[in-house]
């Protein structure tokens, strides 16, 4: 007998209670806390009989993996990645403290809670139960939780697909962040995105020079100035629509079921049918590049001889250099720009076992929602698939959540009063349940 039926309560419920507990262990970037949550997760499988591997690139930045026996081991493993590491949260600037994990109005609240733990604490729930039960995913599995993911994945999925490929050996197919909850759209439609690419990450430098001077000075050579009109330049009407064929599918589909006829010439009107996934929607169709960063001066009475801003940069997989062009019509020739680091995004791949994931996605969630669509589409965030692909893994964004309609669940990720539904957290642990019998 499960441990959840002796509480008399549903297994499922297992993943509300992890999600609470991992939020709990501080992973703000920065901190240490990323070995404590890790060990953490391991125990819970090495309670249930399983046998972890743990990892450090560095100390503290711990990385687990662990094999989960299948029903047909000749079939190639599934990896599922995971991170628990988060942005940090300024704890004025919530309803609830960002580290309490409070379970509060159908919610579970804290940084993590959308961006991943909560996909963390269902697959950890699933795989507990079925462990405790005996009953066998169809193939194996491959759980990797994989630090430092939220600063590129350097010293977390990045590393050990350098230094320990070994652990990810036989995996061809990948299900992780960034994809899968519902998007309600039309008459009682609901369409779930299921991410099979996602734009490239850079971080730049954009540099204004020019000679220190007293501020007393009448001159327009002032390096703050020529650096603020240039990052100034960097709006939306700068970076033309490009449609992709991922992004097209899913525009498509909505306004099929919207009853709309699609027009290809502008594709952003589609966009206006996906409610609060608007603006996810609008970020695949275009490049960006955003000041994060401003650094200049030393004396209030002194005109710098530098400026600098960093620049946090989206653009559409394998279209580096047309963005470069964009960028630099924009900013202009008086600032120089450097690269100071760069993914490349998730292209998508045409091969059988794409059919195989769409299917069981498919199935999966309408076993729980009857009137669920899936449709693939570009996330315009990044995650850990990007380096992952490097090994010949397809990745897929499939974290499965059906949402209330009034909630804008892409503004939590990294927002303030970051929260996930009670009831959300259920559906997700019966849908992954679900999925690993048909894939």
């Amino acid at each position: 007998m499960s441990a959840s039926a002796q509480n008399s309560e549903p297994w499922w419920e297992e993943a509300v209670t992890l999600c609470s507990a991992l939020i709990r262990h501080d992973t703000q970037l920065g901190g240490n806390g990323e070995r404590r949550a890790t060990e953490y997760a391991a125990k819970l499988l090495a309670d249930v009989g399983l046998s972890p591997v743990l990892v450090e690139s560095e100390p503290t930045r711990t990385s687990s993996v662990t094999r989960v026996p299948g029903e047909d081991p000749s079939l190639d493993p599934l990896l599922i990645h995971m991170h628990l590491d988060v942005v940090p949260a300024q704890a004025h600037e919530w309803s609830v403290h960002p580290l309490s994990g409070e379970v509060r109005d159908g919610y579970v609240w804290g940084r993590g809670a959308v961006d991943m733990k909560n996909m963390a604490a269902s697959v950890l729930a699933v795989v507990r139960e079925r462990m405790r039960t005996g009953r066998l995913p169809r193939r194996p599995l491959v759980l990797a939780f994989l630090a430092d993911e939220e600063n590129a994945g350097v010293l977390g999925a990045e590393w050990l697909v350098r230094e320990r490929r070994d652990l990810l050996e036989g995996c061809r197919t990948a299900i992780g962040e960034g994809g899968g909850w519902s998007v309600p759209v039309g008459d009682g439609h609901r369409i779930y995105p299921v991410h099979s690419a996602e734009k490239g990450w850079a971080a730049l430098q954009v540099k204004a020079t020019g000679r220190p001077q007293h501020a007393s000075r009448v001159t327009d050579a002032n390096p703050l100035r020529v650096l603020g009109e240039a990052v100034g330049r960097l709006t939306t009407d700068r970076f033309p629509v490009h449609l992709t064929a991922e992004v097209e599918l899913l525009l498509r589909r909505i306004c099929d079921v919207s009853g709309v006829a699609f027009d290809p010439a502008h594709p952003e009107t589609a966009c206006e049918l996906a409610g609060f996934e608007r603006e996810n929607l609008l970020s695949g169709l275009r490049n960006s590049a955003h000041a994060t960063w401003l650094s200049a001066g030393y004396q209030s009475n002194v005109i710098p001889g530098e400026a600098t801003a960093e620049l946090d940069v989206r653009y559409l997989p394998g279209r580096w250099a047309e963005f470069l062009g964009e960028l630099h019509a924009a900013l202009g020739p008086d600032v120089e720009v450097t690269e100071l680091a760069r993914t490349f995004g998730l292209s998508p791949t045409s091969t059988s076992a794409e059919s195989g994931v769409w299917a069981a996605t498919r199935a999966a969630l309408r076993s729980e929602d009857a009137v669920a669509e899936v449709s693939p589409f570009m996330l315009s965030g990044g995650t850990d698939a990007t380096h992952l692909q490097r090994l010949g893994i397809e990745c897929f964004g499939f974290n499965p959540l059906l949402l209330p309609p009034d909630l804008d669940f892409w503004s939590l990720f990294h927002g303030v009063d970051e929260r996930v539904p009670v009831d959300s957290l259920r559906f997700s642990a019966r849908v992954m349940d679900r999925f690993l019998d048909l894939y």
